[in-house]
């Protein structure tokens, strides 16, 4: 077996750009929804996976927000996430959009 894992990289640690503050106020967004338990695991879960995908530091910005949009939307699916969930996934995503 391997080692204990490290830790994913952090909206904080990604290099400052116009944006940046935008991404991580998503992140923080990410973050919330990944620990509410009111939502489903899978979908904090996706939450999560989704700020992963975002704070991947060799990857283009592009990239990393088509990446989160596909998680995000995959996520808006979940036919047993609350309203107020998907409300929130919704709202991240269009937030996304608009950096690209």
């Amino acid at each position: 077996m391997s080692g204990p894992a490290s830790p994913p990289p952090s909206l904080e640690t990604l290099p400052a750009d116009g944006r940046s503050e935008e991404l991580a106020r998503i992140g923080s967004s990410l973050g919330q929804l990944a620990e509410d338990l009111s939502v489903p695991r899978n979908v904090r879960r996706g939450a999560q996976a989704a700020r992963e995908e975002l704070a991947r530091p060799r990857a283009a910005l592009d990239v990393r927000i088509a990446s989160a949009v596909s998680v995000l939307d995959d996520l808006a699916s979940d036919p047993n996430l609350p309203t107020h969930g998907r409300t929130a996934i919704w709202s991240l995503m269009s937030q996304l959009e608009s950096i690209r």
